[in-house]
Order: structure tokens, then sequence, then C-alpha cells
């Protein structure tokens, strides 16, 4: 299922050129294109436009491969030859739809025939969601947009309702009739979403769902050191477990909700949301998280950098990246592994995502 030689050698070289040219820009840049041209070369089936798994990757990481791209796109001087691996992203997210179901949206795995399809999870839906919005802000693709407000009516349609609940109120992780949870995870991406959606429609509707979730998590899953805990159940039970990503979405959703309404209230909660995530999260508490939590995590915190630069933020992105980089790729091959949730095309996503975020910022 791997490329022909002939298209491996025209890839090759395209990538040897783009890493000449970004060398003079920063080490960080460079690592992008090698950490992706990895990522492509040893996990991408392009008959389908798909990533491999069993045979497929769930939606999961299949919407951090898209995320990684659609970076990719956005660096200085190289980006407009990612521009067809976009569109391939694109294609092959199409492999998840299920409109049959009410609200349509993207199921956890590639739909029939060439997988089981299955159940959906409001996380993954709100990853697609935030990447289909971060390219129409670029590209003004009437598509996306609608996609993206679909996406947005099944998140809302995942809102618990019952008032008997612990804690009432916020998205549940799944579909599943089994699923007692609700996440930060499923509820800050969400209000991310939410914002974004405002700032382009100017729909008061996004707004207001946005801060109902974000408030949701801040009065359920704040703990006393201003982090944020996992999930809780219907019946009141709490995973206290502090995961990086948790503490980044929001970070992201309170800047988005600042940029949104003006108000200092959620840019107070940002920075102070910030500080007590890199207090907690020492170098070597990042290491023993998942690397795609540890992207997310300062992709996020990227939002509050962008608004007045931190050199905390940035040096503890780029401390992590160069550890990652000495200590977890094969020198041969540029292909990530970690000890701590070992996904290969979630670990090479992660890093691709992280890479291009500093080397978009320009180390």
């Amino acid at each position: 299922m791997r490329r022909g030689p002939t298209a491996l050698v025209a890839a090759l070289a395209a990538f040897v050129l783009l890493a000449q040219g970004a060398e003079a820009r920063g080490p960080s840049l460079t690592r992008a294109l090698a950490a992706y041209h990895s990522l492509q070369h040893y996990y991408y089936v392009p008959s389908h436009k798909l990533y491999r798994g069993e045979p497929f990757t769930f939606a999961w990481p299949f919407s951090q491969a898209l995320a990684a791209t659609v970076r990719m796109r956005e660096l200085p001087g190289v980006g407009s030859h990612y521009t067809g691996a976009v569109r391939d992203r694109l294609s092959g997210l199409n492999r998840y739809w299920d409109p049959g179901s009410d609200p349509p949206g993207y199921a956890g795995n590639v739909m029939p025939p060439l997988g089981p399809g299955g159940t959906k999870y409001y996380d993954d839906n709100e990853w697609i969601g935030l990447e289909l919005v971060r390219r129409y802000r670029a590209s003004h693709s009437a598509q996306l947009l609608s996609r993206a407000k679909q996406l947005f009516n099944l998140v809302v349609s995942g809102w618990d309702t019952d008032q008997t609940h612990a804690c009432p109120g916020g998205v549940v992780f799944s579909q599943s009739s089994s699923n007692t949870d609700r996440n930060t995870i499923t509820n800050a991406p969400g209000a991310e979403l939410g914002a974004e959606l405002y700032a382009i429609t100017h729909d008061a509707t996004y707004l207001d769902w946005a801060k109902r979730m974000y408030e949701w998590v801040r009065g359920c899953l704040e703990n006393s050191r201003g982090l944020y805990i996992d999930h809780i159940l219907f019946g009141g039970g709490l995973d206290r477990t502090i995961w990086s990503y948790n503490q980044g979405v929001m970070v992201g959703a309170a800047v988005l909700l600042y940029k949104a309404t003006g108000s200092a209230d959620y840019l107070r909660h940002a920075k102070r949301a910030a500080r007590a995530a890199l207090a907690w999260f020492t170098q070597n508490r990042l290491r023993h998280q998942p690397a795609i939590f540890v992207s997310i995590f300062f992709d996020n915190l990227f939002r509050l950098d962008a608004l007045r630069p931190q050199s905390r933020i940035r040096n503890a992105a780029a401390s992590y990246a160069a550890w990652a980089w000495r200590a977890h790729r094969n020198r041969r091959t540029n292909a990530f592994a970690f000890p701590v949730h070992d996904e290969p095309v979630l670990n090479q996503a992660a890093m691709v995502r992280l890479y291009a975020d500093l080397g978009r910022l320009g180390d």
C-alpha cells in the first residue's frame, strides 16, 4: 500500500528542497517538514486518502492529522506547497461522514464499505469543526462553514438535559448508550467552536452556547489549584486526572470568548488558567503526558501568546519539542515513538503540529 518508487522519489526531492529553504528560518520549521514527510510516507494510504490503522485510523487520529496538515499550510514561505494536501485531508474526512444520522456528524470510524462506522464522539466532531473553521478563515469556503455549523448542532444535541444528574448539564462524551461521562474535553472545544462561529456569523446563539459550555466546566470540573479535572459521571463520581490538553482548551476557550465579547473577565480567566497549568506541568510532567495532549495544550496556549507574546509559553513549548526531537525520534525515519499512549499517527501528527506552531512563530 506504499507509494511507488517514482512517486516516493518525487516526494522526497520536494521535501529536500523545502527543508533547504526552511533551514534559514529556524529548526522548528525544518523539523515540521521532516515530521510531516514521515507521517505521509509511513502512515498515509493515498488510494483512500486515509491513514493506516485497523486497517484505517479512528476519526480521532485522523482529526489530528488534519490539524497537522492545516498548520503546514500556514507555514511561512512553504505553506502553499500543502494546499493539495489539505484538499486531500478534507476528501479523506468524508469517509467518516454519517449523513443518515439525526443530526449528522462524523462517526468514530470509517463508514462502510471501508469501515464499520460506529459511535459518534463529540470531541472528535469538535476537533474537526475547529479545523474546518480555521480553513474557512483562509479559504472562505461556504461548504466548510456549513459543515462546521452542522457539527456544532451535533455538539449541542449532546448536552445533558437530565436535571437529576450531578452537576446538571454538560456535553456527554459520546452517543454510546453506556456512556455516563461529561468531560472537559467535550465542552471546552465546543465552547471554542461556538465562539469561532459567533465571530464569523454574529449569531448570538453560538455565543450563548459557548458561554454555557465554558461556564459548566468552570463550575463542575475546576479544582482548588485552578486546574481542570477530566470528567464527572451522572452519579457524581469524579475522574480527577489532570491532563494537559484539558488545561489548554480552557485557556483557548477563554481567549476566544474574550475576543468575542471584549469582557476582561475572560482574559483574566485565561491568564490565570495558563499560569496554573504552566506551574503544574513542569517539563518532567509534560514528558509523561501523551504527545498529542501536549501538542493541543501548547496550540491553545499560543492563542493567549498571540495577544501578548509570553516567553514562558514559548520556552516551555520549545523545551518539550527539543526533548522529543532528541529522545523520541528515529533519526533514520523521523518517526516518533513515545512510551505513553504510543499511537503512531497521533504521535506523528502531534509533533508536526507542535513544530509547525513553533515554526510559524519563528522559533
